[in-house]
């Protein structure tokens, strides 16, 4: 009898440890918002977007001005992707340009920024 009731509490523990983890999943789904105007800024987007190791998919969409991904983000996170962006020049929801990087966009990438 004791042996059951040490093997219940062990099963309960692990079950409970096991629940409290938070799992990283390799393909979860993304989004946020990259400014941009045109299919220029597309092609800059998602080429910045696959250069982060563990991007499996990015789309920009120049009508919504949304990217969406799909991530394994047991190698890279919504904001390592997000810096990337913004380090080519375009504005995220998340990580904002460096005016310098901005200005050096092709005029009609120019697009309008939010303070």
């Amino acid at each position: 009898m004791m042996k059951k009731i040490v093997v219940l509490v062990l099963v309960s523990l692990f079950s409970l440890t096991a629940m409290a983890q938070e799992k990283k999943s390799k393909n979860k789904k993304v989004e946020f918002t990259v400014a941009g105007n045109c299919g220029m800024c597309q092609k800059r987007i998602e080429k910045a977007a696959f250069s982060v190791k563990g991007v499996k998919n990015a789309q920009w969409h120049v009508d919504h001005n949304m990217i969406h991904l799909v991530i394994d983000e047991t190698k890279c996170s919504k904001e390592d992707v997000a810096k990337a962006i913004a380090a080519i020049g375009h504005d995220t929801a998340l990580v904002k340009a460096e005016d310098a990087v901005y200005e050096k966009l092709h005029g009609c990438c120019l697009y309008e920024r939010l303070e």
